[in-house]
C-alpha cells in the first residue's frame, strides 16, 4: 500500500519551495524531498543507535551524490556512470556541513549521517540551497537531537535591488551572489562571490538574507511538530569537571608562561605537547583508562586560558594586538619557467602560486548538473603535510582543498579581463609551504601577484585577510589576521577577499550559534584597513601587471574568418589544420563565430600560421600575383597552386617570354613559380600567366597577348580550375561537415 506523505509549502521569492515527507526512504532517521520548479533534492538523515565510545570528536558526515539523470545526461565518464564526487558536489557537501555542525552537541558520540541526492535539475533552478534546506528539515524530523533549525537562502543584487533565490540567468546578471544559512536569531554561515561590492552593501544583503530565512524556518518548525519524531536519548560524553579543574590548577601559570616567552608555532606545540604529556603522567598514572579524561580535561584547560587573555587581556598566543598583522614579505618571478609566480609569507604561512597560461581549447570541461560548460580560469590549493610538520600517505585532494581553491578562485574572479581582450585559458596553483593560519587568504594574495607577474591585464589587485571572534556572553573580541591556534580554539573563521573599492569574495564559519549584525559590521571593517594594509605591501613589489608576456608564454594571435571557410580551413578530416600546426609549431584553435587563436611561443610561428590561414581563406582576384606550386604538367600548360585547394592553368604560351617547345623544359611538377590571374570565367576557371610577370604587364597586356586563350583544349581538366574549384568546394565541405571531429576544431567555441 502507498504510504501517505504530508507537503509542506512556503513562498520564498518569486517561487515556492515544497518539502515533502513520508513517502520515501521511510527506515531512515527522517527523509524528505525539496523541490523549486522542476529542481528536487532528496536528503536522508540517519543516526547510529550506538555511540562511537572511541573517538572524542562527534562523527558527523554530510555527502551530496550528484546524479546525471536529474538534468537527463548520462556522464561523461569512459563508464557512464558517476564516480568520484565532482567540485561542484564536494562544495555543496561542505557547504551544508557549515551551518549544521555547530548545532549539534559536541560531546555526542552517535555517528550521524546525512546523504543529499539530486532526483531533478531543470536547468534554472540551483540546488545547493535547497540541499541545506532539505539536510535541516529532514534533521528536524527525525530521531536525531539537533538544535535546528537551519534556514539558506540566496541573495543576487542586480541593478542595485536584492534578488531572493535567483535563478541561474539572474546570478550571471547580479553583481552580487551570496549564500546565507542561519537560525532565527543570527547569520551562521556565509559564502559569496562579488563584483567589488562596498562593505555597507555587504551588511544589508546579509541583514536581508537573514530576514528572508525566517519564513523557512517557521516551515520546518510545522514539520517537526506535526510530522516529527520523538528525539532518541543518547549518551552525551563532557569532560570531566572535576578532572578540569584538577588539571587548570596544576598546568594554567605553566600554560600562561609558554604563551608569554616569545615562540614559534612549532616551539609552542612542542611546549604546550610536553605539559600534556605531564598532566598525563601526574592524574593517570599506570590507569590508562583515565588518560582520555586528563587529554581532554588538558584541552579544555588551554583553550580556557587562550581565550581568557584574549577577552580579558587583550593579548594574542603570539603577543599581537586584536588587529595587527603579522609580518607579510613577497616575491614575484620565483620560478624561472612557470609563466608567472609568486610567493606571499605572512607570519608563519607561506603560499607559492604559479601561473599557467594556455590556449581556449584547454579550458576546463565541466561535466554537473549547472549550465556552466566550461572554465578558462582555474584556481588549485595544494596543502602538504609538511606544510604543518607532520607525515601523511598522499591521497589526492581533500575536500577542505577544494573548497579553499574555489574561494580563491572566487575572489579573483571579478578582476580578470574579458576573454576578448586576453583570449587565455588561466590555471593558478598555489602550493601552501608552510602554514601557521590563513592558507587560503595567503593563496589570494600570492595569485593576485603571479597574475601580475605573468603580465594578465587584471583590472585590480586583490588581497584577503581571515578575522577570528573570540565570544563569551556579550564579552567579544575581534582579530584581524588569525593564526592556527585561534582559529582552533575560537568562535569564528570570518574571510574576506577584496580590492580597494569592495568585497569579492566572503566566507564565514561560525562554531557558535550565530554573531549579531554589530560583530559582523566591526568584523568587515578591520578587514577593509588589513585589505589595504595588505595591497600597501604587495604592490611595493610590484605595483601594475608586467606589460608582456614571459618569453616562454604561448602568444595568441586572434584572425577572423568568414564562417562558411571554417571547413576550408580545417581541411578534410583536419588535415589542413593538423599540417599547419605541424609546420608552425604551433597551436590552432577555431570557434564557431569564426575567431581562429593562433598560439605560439615563438613570435614567428604565429605570423607564418595567420599567413597560410589567411591564404585558405582567400578568393583569388583577377590581376592578383602569386608564387605558387607546380602540382600537374600537360602538353598544353601547367597547373599551378596559387591557394591551397586552388589552382589554375599556365597555357604553354604563358611560361616565358620566348617560345616554348615543351613545358618541361620551363617547370616540373613541385617547382614554385610566380604567376598572375589574368581571367576567372564563369565556371571559376582560372587564367594564369607567369609571362605577364616577367615581362611586367598590366592585366589588360596579359589578356590582349594570352595567344593560348582562344585555343583551349578540350581534354583532361580544361582551364585548370575544374581541379582546382572542385578541390575547394571538397575541402570546403568536407572540413564544414566533420567540424567536430577534427583536429583543430573539436566542438569549437563552445568549449572555452
Amino acid at each position: 500500500m502507498k504510504p501517505e506523505s504530508k507537503t509542506f509549502s512556503v513562498p520564498m521569492g518569486e517561487n515556492v519551495i515544497t518539502i515533502e515527507t513520508g513517502k520515501l526512504a521511510l527506515q531512515a532517521g527522517g527523509a524528505v524531498t525539496v523541490t523549486c520548479g522542476e529542481t528536487m533534492i532528496f536528503a536522508a538523515a540517519t543516526m547510529d543507535k550506538k555511540p562511537k565510545e572511541s573517538t572524542d570528536f562527534f562523527p558527523l558526515t554530510i555527502d551530496y551524490e550528484e546524479r546525471m539523470y536529474a538534468g537527463g545526461r548520462i556522464p561523461g565518464s569512459f563508464f557512464r556512470r558517476e564516480g568520484r564526487p565532482s567540485t561542484d558536489a564536494i562544495l555543496l557537501a561542505r557547504l551544508t556541513d557549515r551551518p549544521l555542525r555547530p548545532l549539534f552537541a559536541q560531546d555526542m558520540r552517535n555517528p550521524v549521517q546525512i546523504i543529499m541526492v539530486s532526483f531533478s535539475s531543470d536547468g534554472i533552478n540551483p540546488i545547493d540551497i535547497l540541499g541545506i534546506n532539505a539536510a535541516s528539515a529532514a534533521l528536524m524530523i527525525s530521531d536525531i537531537p539537533w538544535n535546528g533549525p537551519v534556514g539558506a537562502v540566496r541573495i543576487g543584487r542586480i541593478d542595485g535591488k536584492f534578488i531572493i533565490n535567483p535563478t541561474f540567468e539572474q546570478i550571471d546578471e547580479s553583481d552580487l551572489d551570496l549564500r546565507v544559512a542561519g537560525t532565527r536569531e543570527a547569520i551562521s554561515m556565509v559564502e559569496c562571490g562579488a563584483n567589488e561590492i562596498p562593505d555597507d552593501i555587504m551588511v544589508a544583503a546579509l541583514e536581508f538574507a537573514h530576514q528572508s530565512i525566517q519564513p523557512i524556518i517557521d516551515l520546518q518548525l510545522q514539520m517537526a511538530k506535526e510530522v516529527g519524531k520523538q528525539k532518541a536519548d543518547v549518551p552525551l560524553f563532557p569532560a570531566d569537571e572535576s578532572m578540569v579543574t584538577k588539571v587548570e590548577d596544576r598546568v594554567a601559570s605553566e600554560i600562561e608562561s609558554a604563551l608569554t616567552s616569545p615562540h614559534t608555532k612549532t616551539e609552542l606545540n612542542d611546549a604546550i605537547d610536553n605539559l600534556k604529556t605531564k598532566m598525563v603522567e601526574k592524574f593517570a598514572g599506570e590507569d590508562e583508562t583515565l588518560t582520555p579524561a586528563v587529554t581532554e580535561a588538558f584541552e579544555v584547560c588551554y583553550k580556557n586560558v587562550v581565550r581568557k587573555r584574549i577577552l580579558d587581556q587583550k593579548i594574542r598566543p603570539d603577543g599581537r594586538g586584536l588587529n595587527e598583522i603579522r609580518p607579510i614579505w613577497c616575491e614575484v618571478g620565483y620560478s624561472p619557467r612557470a609563466h608567472g609566480s609568486a610567493i606571499f609569507t605572512r607570519g608563519e604561512t607561506q603560499a607559492l602560486t604559479l601561473a599557467t597560461l594556455g590556449t581556449p581549447r584547454e579550458a576546463q570541461e565541466i561535466d554537473s548538473l549547472t549550465p556552466t560548460e566550461n572554465k578558462r580560469y582555474m584556481h588549485h590549493y595544494n596543502f602538504p603535510p609538511y606544510a604543518t610538520g607532520e607525515v601523511k600517505t598522499l591521497r589526492g585532494q581533500s575536500r577542505r582543498e577544494i573548497g579553499h581553491g574555489a574561494l580563491a578562485e572566487r575572489a579573483l574572479v571579478p578582476v580578470l579581463p574579458a576573454e576578448s581582450e586576453f583570449p587565455y585559458t588561466i590555471r593558478l596553483v598555489s602550493e601552501i609551504l608552510a602554514s601557521n593560519g590563513s592558507s587560503s587568504m595567503a593563496s589570494v594574495c600570492g595569485s593576485t601577484l603571479a597574475l601580475m607577474d605573468t603580465g594578465v591585464p587584471i583590472k585590480a589587485p586583490v588581497a584577503g585577510i581571515a578575522m577570528g571572534l573570540i565570544k563569551d556572553d556579550e564579552n567579544y573580541a575581534i582579530l584581524t589576521d588569525i593564526q592556527g591556534l585561534e582559529d582552533h580554539l575560537g568562535d569564528m573563521d570570518f574571510k574576506v577577499a577584496g580590492t580597494s573599492a569592495g568585497i569579492t569574495a566572503l566566507q564565514m564559519d561560525i562554531k557558535i550559534s550565530g554573531i549579531t549584525p554589530e560583530i559582523m559590521v566591526k568584523a568587515l571593517r578591520q578587514a577593509f584597513d588589513a585589505r589595504l594594509s595588505i595591497l600597501d605591501k604587495m604592490l611595493g613589489v610590484i605595483p601594475v601587471p608586467n606589460p608582456s608576456l614571459k618569453s616562454h608564454a604561448p602568444k595568441i594571435t586572434i584572425v577572423k574568418i568568414p564562417v562558411d571557410k571554417i571547413g576550408a580551413v580545417i581541411g578534410p578530416g583536419g588535415k589542413n589544420i593538423r599540417a599547419l600546426q605541424e609546420e608552425t609549431k604551433t597551436k590552432i584553435d577555431i570557434g564557431e563565430d569564426g575567431s581562429v587563436y593562433i598560439a605560439a611561443s615563438e613570435g614567428f610561428g604565429a605570423d607564418i600560421a595567420r599567413e597560410r590561414i589567411e591564404a585558405l581563406i582567400e578568393t583569388p582576384q583577377i590581376g592578383r600575383i602569386y608564387t605558387g606550386k607546380v602540382v600537374r604538367t600537360v602538353d598544353f600548360g601547367a597547373f599551378v597552386e596559387i591557394i591551397p585547394g586552388t589552382d589554375g592553368l599556365v597555357h604553354i604560351s604563358q611560361l616565358d617570354t620566348e617560345r616554348v617547345n615543351s613545358v618541361e623544359d620551363i617547370v616540373s611538377v613541385g617547382d614554385e613559380i610566380t604567376v598572375m590571374i589574368t581571367d576567372i570565367d564563369s565556371n571559376g576557371k582560372i587564367r594564369l600567366s607567369r609571362q605577364a610577370v616577367l615581362e611586367g604587364w598590366t592585366v589588360e597586356e596579359a589578356k590582349e597577348k594570352d595567344r593560348g586563350g582562344s585555343s583551349r583544349p578540350s581534354g583532361g581538366r580544361p582551364g585548370g580550375q575544374n581541379r582546382g574549384g572542385d578541390r575547394d568546394n571538397r575541402s570546403g565541405n568536407r572540413g564544414g561537415n566533420r567540424d567536430n571531429r577534427s583536429s583543430g576544431n573539436r566542438g569549437g567555441q563552445n568549449r572555452y
